[in-house]
């Protein structure tokens, strides 16, 4: 097979200007501050791989949400790592097995609660993505920017948290040192009142 020489480009006729093609900064990719055009009312970003598109005003929160699953991953790989290191060197002797098998499951929590973490800003991303985030799943009103700059991954107001909390629906998961993770669940609270307990009877 022979290859066939590339056909020289045409030229353009002198009357008409070629426009100038422009590239984009990383800025304007991420959605960071930028010059604006004259009447460009797009409020949404394309990501890195070009989709989905991102409102604006929560591109900040996107990438705090990036940055955190990042952290939480290495982290989460470090565990990992660390608890098969611990595996390996397992002692047969019982007083370092009970100290062995106390740090081989308090990594494990911790790891535990880090896939907790990554599924709760993982969930808030998506929210981000559907343009749905902000918006309290329980109430269906905003969430004031101040909590969300506290708490991007949250998925309820203040006071819709708090009343799930008085309800008992909601638990809180622990992030280690990046906070607490909310998170809606069916989850029945046992009552440890004192209608159980014998009372004891005083001697008058």
């Amino acid at each position: 097979m022979s290859k066939k020489p590339a056909k020289p480009a045409k030229s353009k006729s002198s009357g008409s200007k070629a426009k100038p093609q422009m590239s984009a900064n990383v800025a304007a990719i991420l959605g960071l501050a930028g010059p604006a055009k004259k009447g460009a009312k797009n409020n949404t970003v394309a990501t890195a791989n070009g989709s989905p598109k991102i409102k604006q005003e929560w591109m900040k929160y996107y990438n705090i949400l990036l940055e955190l699953r990042e952290r939480l991953r290495n982290q989460m790989a470090g565990l990992a790592k660390e608890s098969a290191e611990q595996l390996a060197g397992y002692s047969l002797h019982m007083a370092d097995s009970g100290t062995d098998n106390f740090d081989r499951d308090f990594a494990l929590s911790l790891l535990s609660s880090d896939q907790d973490a990554v599924y709760e800003i993982e969930e808030a991303l998506k929210r981000i993505e559907r343009q749905t985030f902000g918006v309290c799943e329980l109430t269906g009103k905003s969430i004031p920017k101040a909590r969300l700059d506290a708490i991007p991954w949250t998925r309820f107001t203040v006071e819709a948290q708090m009343q799930l909390e008085k309800d008992g629906a909601l638990r809180s998961r622990r992030l280690g040192s990046l906070g607490t993770v909310d998170s809606a669940g069916g989850i029945e609270i046992e009552d440890d009142s004192d209608d159980d307990k014998p009372v004891k009877e005083s001697k008058d």
